[in-house]
């Protein structure tokens, strides 16, 4: 297994995904605006959403992969198989208990995910009733998160990174072909997203029969792997979900804000989620299989060159995005969403969340490096510790600059409580002698700032120079600002080999068996 081969074979299909994302989420826009239906159906979204993020991705996954790659590597095919076939037993119980007690319970619990909509009745209760659409998407995309454990595990990350093509492509034939035979567009992308789920799941239920490891439902049993397994996860579903949890309070409290604020922040966070996904969510998928069979096999030279070669891709590919979305966020954001229910103040409201964001980005990619440094060892007390900090932090900074910067400040408080969580993991890591940066990733780290920051200049020198042609119509400014783009990739590139911040014969070499230096 190659980690720059995994990495961009999970990107590609990532960037994929996010492109058909945002073919979505323009449709949203222009069906949805940022009223209050738009609004409604955010909450929606993010409510299984943030479950699944939580506990299927985030615990779950930080603690099946090392266990799952442990009994592979150590007993054996048939031994792996029984193991994931009992937790998926028990994992399908237990969702499809959870799912229905919150079906029961949505009324009372949308006072705690949405507590501002009680002022407006119509609202609260088309916010209950999109939710209760969209719950039952959890038990199938947890499950998911399973299969794509189990393929993670076996090096098969292509089925797994198309999984959200599938979604998307769902939803977008949901808005465009459902719309006029619903109450309103909100329903169809409700629909959409149960219908996703199912799908989904068929999808990599198909993919793991191909590699030869058919699951299929027992009698849930908890034997005593499965409640090491639970007993992990417990700790990881705060460690590994922190930016969930800070999102959800970002959500709860923008509910509280004026009708808009969550439309705008989600707009926000759909943009900044291309690079953190086609890079964080990417690099750290990549990268704890490897980490927890290098660890396994105590092999620390190769997982301590592992992680620094990660942070050395992730700085490459983060800062010069993150600088991007900082200088034209606002062009970015109008040619994406503005039309239709989307309006110039809708703009200018996304795109200042859209900075907040940005300036956390860098720190959003470091958590997705490092978490792994912790999981591959079986280790998930320690980032449940930085995350309590981390999310009080957040909670507090919130209720601070939300009254000074709106919803603008709920976004800042977010990207400052990643910066924080990221510094705790690198220390700790470093403390306990499990991770130090090498001289290659120092020297590396210089050169590709100062690459970021030359093409941080040229694009606002270009950004100011095209400000008068914006407006002259849809096509010319998708042209111009692909032009931007695209000399904002161009420099980068050039100032990168200038600079010595990287080389084709370094692609090379990552793309070979890996050989510590």
């Amino acid at each position: 297994m190659v980690l720059l081969r995994s990495i961009i074979t999970v990107s590609s299909f990532t960037f994929l995904s996010r492109i058909f994302g945002f073919i979505r989420d323009m449709l949203v826009a222009a069906y949805l605006g940022a009223g209050p239906i738009a609004d409604a159906c955010f909450i929606a979204f993010k409510m299984p959403n943030f479950f699944r993020r939580l506990f299927a991705e985030g615990a779950f996954n930080a603690a099946f992969v090392p266990l799952f790659s442990a009994k592979l590597t150590d007993e054996g095919k048939s031994s792996a198989l029984h193991f994931a076939g009992a937790v998926m037993s028990i994992m399908t119980t237990f969702l499809i208990i959870f799912v229905i007690i919150f079906q029961i319970a949505m009324p009372w619990l949308m006072y705690i995910f949405a507590p501002g909509f009680a002022d407006n009745p119509e609202k609260f209760g088309l916010a209950i009733d999109l939710t209760r659409v969209t719950f039952p998407y959890l038990l199938f995309i947890s499950l998911v998160s399973l299969l794509g454990g189990v393929l993670n595990s076996l090096g098969r990350f292509a089925a797994v990174a198309a999984t959200p093509i599938i979604l998307n492509l769902i939803l977008i034939g949901a808005l465009l072909l459902a719309t006029p035979y619903l109450p309103s567009a909100g329903h169809a992308f409700v629909w959409g997203v149960f219908l996703a789920g199912v799908v989904e799941f068929l999808w990599l239920v198909y993919a793991c029969h191909r590699e030869g490891f058919a699951l299929y439902l027992k009698k849930p049993r908890l034997s005593p792997e499965v409640r090491r397994l639970l007993k992990l996860m417990v700790p990881g579903a705060i460690g590994a979900g922190v930016l969930q949890i800070n999102q959800l309070v970002d959500v709860v409290i923008a509910s509280l804000l004026s009708t808009g604020a969550i439309s705008f922040l989600y707009y926000a966070d759909r943009v900044h989620q291309l690079p953190l996904g086609v890079v964080g969510v990417a690099i750290g998928t990549a990268l704890l299989p490897i980490l927890s069979q290098q660890i396994r096999a105590g092999d620390d030279k190769s997982a301590l060159y592992s992680m620094n070669r990660a942070i050395e891709v992730a700085l490459l590919l983060t800062l010069p995005a993150a600088a991007a979305l900082l200088v034209i966020g606002e062009p970015i954001v109008s040619i994406l969403f503005e039309r239709g229910a989307f309006d110039a103040a809708a703009t200018l409201a996304t795109t200042q969340a859209l900075m907040a964001y940005s300036a956390g980005l860098p720190a959003y990619v470091f958590i997705k490096v490092l978490a792994p440094g912790f999981f591959a060892r079986q280790d998930t007390k320690t980032p449940v510790k930085i995350a309590i900090v981390c999310v009080v932090l957040n909670l507090g900074l919130n209720l601070i600059l939300m009254q000074i910067f709106a919803h603008v400040g709920i976004a800042m408080a977010t990207a400052i409580s990643a910066w924080v969580n990221a510094a705790f993991l690198f220390s700790f890591l470093r403390k306990r002698g499990q991770f130090q940066t090498d001289a290659r990733l120092r020297n590396k780290a210089c050169r590709i700032f100062l690459a970021t920051l030359g093409m941080a200049g040229v694009l606002g020198v270009l950004h100011a120079a095209f400000q008068g042609f914006y407006d002259v119509g849809q096509v010319t400014r998708i042209g111009f600002l692909a032009l931007l783009v695209l000399a904002g990739f161009v420099v980068y590139s050039i100032l990168i080999l200038l600079f010595r911040a990287a080389a084709i014969n370094d692609f090379k070499s990552l793309l070979r068996r890996q050989e510590t230096d």
